[in-house]
């Protein structure tokens, strides 16, 4: 059994930790539902699987957040944090790990990562003067900010929230980014997939390649971040203390066997406007500790509403549990992962989420079941006949599980759930040129709503990852037994599992159909 548990393939998937200077909304519940979409796939496929999320409390921004609302740092971020771990309840997320950098295991793993990094030369005390912006804990150079409309001279702003940006001089110790200029671009000449999409990855490379400046890793003017361990009088920059949750989470400093099993991630899911924390700064720092950077990390753009971005200054933040009301959990999964192509930034509306409702979830796969366990009820006795060797639908359901595990490969899930609708479709489509509904009972009913049936198993397989929920009641009602989770892919895909003779259950609709 050991032997056996060492040889399974594993796979780490984390999401950004999300800052909890305010609540989580749907741009937090993409990256997330999209990871925890990813590992259930994974998980089918008989990966051994660790999904990480949680938030990130430090810092300048958290602080002022926290004085703002009459609150200490740790009041503001124990409340914040909750509401993030209700949220991720809420859409069934199965992570495995929620870290906290407010956590003790952090602190320590924090500072040792910092004394490797210190100890390896790579880290200086200087006296930085810069524009920074407090919402982004970073700094910026007057070519990568944004002048301000109007302004005096030397008045910017950020270039990726809009907001003026602070002059700041203090006494910071530095991190010597600048040294691992090649070593970065010889990683990713190696590694060509190490940055996902192909857009980002250029961007990524377009930055190093424009010269790499050294970075602050300290901040001496307020004290609520994880104190520096060779002089207390600083703190890590909030970058140096949560980039490291990724590798505290695996173990590091703590566990070495499960560091040694879980690191190197393979996947970072991170917002595009991250990306070079991520992909420049983060692989850097792990370098210098004489630790694999990152298999890959995928960035996927903004998810706009009304074509901006969401913030708290443009009061244009939706709460999960604002859609989830109207359109269920799996209503709510379904619509993020199918419509918000990872890679390109996706605009959200509450009109697009009914439509693809209604197309996707209560015409299309709704209907469907609706259709095979109404015929199986008045044509078979309720009891579901097993499905054609060599049917029409075997091709197709061949060639939607290649082209969902493609997707999720990618990862796509856009893709993917396009190639399981593909199932959906086609079987809808075989229904209505056979119209078993008017047939006699008899062999002909019984072999086309036996490749139905047989259909409707393998799209609740493929779909799961997405509506785990409606999946498993799928299963339920076909009379097959266990949950969909239990199964495993490639075989649970293969045409011919549904055995015939189970008794079928029609019951509710699965998506009832919503109005405008």
């Amino acid at each position: 059994m050991g032997r056996l548990a060492r040889a399974m393939v594993r796979f780490y998937v984390t999401t950004p930790i999300y800052y909890v200077n305010d609540a989580p909304h749907i741009g937090h519940a993409y990256t997330t539902v999209t990871g925890d979409a990813l590992c259930r796939w994974h998980r089918l496929l008989g990966e051994d699987v660790f999904y990480l999320t949680g938030t990130d409390e430090h810092g300048l921004k958290m602080l002022r957040a926290a004085e703002a609302a009459g609150l200490t740092p740790r009041e503001l971020a124990d409340r914040n944090s909750a509401r993030f771990k209700d949220a991720w309840d809420l859409l069934g997320i199965q992570y495995d790990q929620f870290i906290r950098t407010t956590e003790e295991r952090h602190y320590a793993a924090v500072q040792q990562f910092l004394q490797s990094i210190y100890d390896a030369g790579d880290i200086e005390l200087r006296t930085y003067e810069g524009l920074y912006c407090v919402a982004c804990e970073g700094y910026y150079t007057e070519d990568e900010a944004v002048p301000a409309e109007g302004g005096g001279e030397g008045e910017f702003l950020c270039p990726v929230h809009g907001r003026p940006l602070e002059l700041l001089q203090e006494d910071n110790y530095f991190f010597l980014l600048s040294r691992y200029e090649q070593r970065l671009l010889d990683w990713y000449a190696e590694h060509g997939d190490a940055v996902y999409p192909e857009t980002r990855r250029n961007e990524v490379l377009g930055f190093i390649r424009g010269g790499l400046k050294d970075i602050s890793v300290s901040r001496s003017s307020f004290n609520w971040g994880v104190p520096l361990p060779w002089d207390r009088s600083h703190v890590a920059w909030v970058w140096f203390d949560a980039l490291p949750n990724y590798i505290t989470a695996a173990g590091y400093g703590s566990d070495p066997a499960a560091f040694e099993k879980w690191w190197p991630a393979d996947y970072h899911l991170v917002g595009k406007d991250i990306i070079r924390f991520h992909a420049v700064y983060w692989p850097a720092m792990l370098m210098s500790a004489g630790l694999e950077p990152p298999r890959h990390v995928a960035a996927h753009g903004w998810l706009l509403v009304g074509g901006e971005k969401m913030s708290k200054t443009r009061l244009n933040q939706i709460a999960p549990a604002d859609l989830v009301g109207d359109f269920g959990v799996d209503g709510f999964r379904y619509q993020f992962l199918r419509d918000v192509a990872f890679g390109p930034d996706g605009d959200f509306s509450y009109e697009g989420m009914l439509h693809r409702y209604n197309a996707d979830l209560a015409n299309q796969l709704g209907n469907l079941f609706s259709r095979v366990a109404t015929v199986v009820g008045r044509k078979c006795g309720g009891v579901g006949p097993r499905p054609q060797a060599g049917s029409p639908l075997q091709e197709v359901a061949a060639e939607a599980y290649e082209a969902a595990a493609a997707g999720w490969a990618r990862p796509n899930p856009a893709e993917a759930l396009d190639a399981t609708w593909r199932l959906v479709r086609e079987s809808n489509a075989y229904l209505e040129a056979n119209e078993p509904w008017k047939a006699e009972p008899g062999a002909e009913v019984d072999a086309v709503m036996g490749d139905a049936l047989e259909a409707l198993r393998i799209v609740a397989v493929l779909a799961s990852p997405a509506i785990p929920t409606t999946c498993d009641e799928i299963w339920r009602r076909l009379g097959l037994p266990g949950r969909v989770a239990d199964q495993r892919l490639p075989g649970a895909a293969a045409w011919g599992g549904y055995p015939g003779g189970l008794a079928v259950e029609k019951g509710e609709p699965l998506f009832p159909r919503k109005q405008a």
